[in-house]
């Protein structure tokens, strides 16, 4: 199957929402912090002596752990020390990391792409036309992957809005079709670092965003600075027009 970044990440979300909630139990909260901290797999028997209830009671929490991903468990034997029996089940923390934001933030895609443009800065150009080239190159990228994975087929104006507005939804826009052929993007998934920046913050997301078009190949639609108090800079507007002047005729 073809790697899908809309997909990963909108699965990303829903196992963050999964353990944030699973921690809200405090008992279970409680046991996961002691794990993190033991610093070697943690029995059912000492799980449970630390917060003060019962061992079945403990290894019904430690298991709703493990399977939203925070813990992992093995049969091993505590300590070396072998014993007549069954070996008991202990429990290790995971590397899982939880964020959970709203309105949703993609401050890791942001650090990636900076990153990605230091590293592969050529001697020609500035480091902002370096990270600007980098956010298209990965923007048209997963355009590429997510019509791979959903073969849309021909994307002309209208249709290509509304399959964008449905993708970009999973990347934390949170779209809005103000009209048949004008996408506002009401979130930025890059603040507050967009105003900390906002020349080279915005001109990365434009860059994205008009790779994704490409990627995507949606024809007749373009990524145009227009940005709005709380909102996201970019709209997507049909090709040879601005967001301002594209509001205009529509009304």
């Amino acid at each position: 199957m073809a790697y899908d970044p809309t997909r990963q990440q909108a699965d990303a979300v829903d196992t963050a929402i999964e353990s944030v909630s699973a921690l809200s139990e405090d008992s279970r909260r409680r046991m996961f912090a002691f794990v993190r901290r033991a610093g070697h797999a943690v029995t059912r028997d000492e799980a449970a002596a630390s917060v003060g209830i019962s061992r079945k009671l403990a290894a019904f929490h430690l298991d709703k752990l493990v399977d939203v991903g925070l813990l992992r468990a093995r049969y091993a034997t505590p300590g070396g020390i072998r014993k007549v029996g069954r070996r008991p089940k202990v429990y290790e923390p995971t590397d899982t990391q939880i964020t959970v934001s709203i309105p949703d933030r993609r401050h890791e895609l942001l650090a990636d792409l900076l990153l990605d443009a230091v590293l592969t800065e050529g001697a020609d150009e500035s480091a902002a036309q370096a990270a600007v080239r980098t956010a298209e190159h990965r923007g048209r990228w997963m355009g590429e992957a997510a019509r791979e994975e959903t073969r849309p087929g021909r994307l002309g104006l209208e249709r290509g809005l509304t399959v964008c507005e449905r993708l970009l939804e999973q990347y934390g826009y949170e779209p809005v079709r103000e009209t048949p052929t004008r996408l506002r993007l009401r979130n930025c998934p890059f603040h507050p670092l967009a105003a900390k920046a906002p020349d080279l913050v915005c001109g990365m997301n434009q860059a994205f965003l008009s790779g994704y078009l490409n990627g995507l190949q949606v024809s007749g639609v373009q990524a145009v600075l227009a940005p709005e108090p709380g909102e996201c800079c970019v709209r997507l507007v049909p090709s040879g027009t601005d967001g301002d002047d594209h509001m205009a005729r529509d009304r």
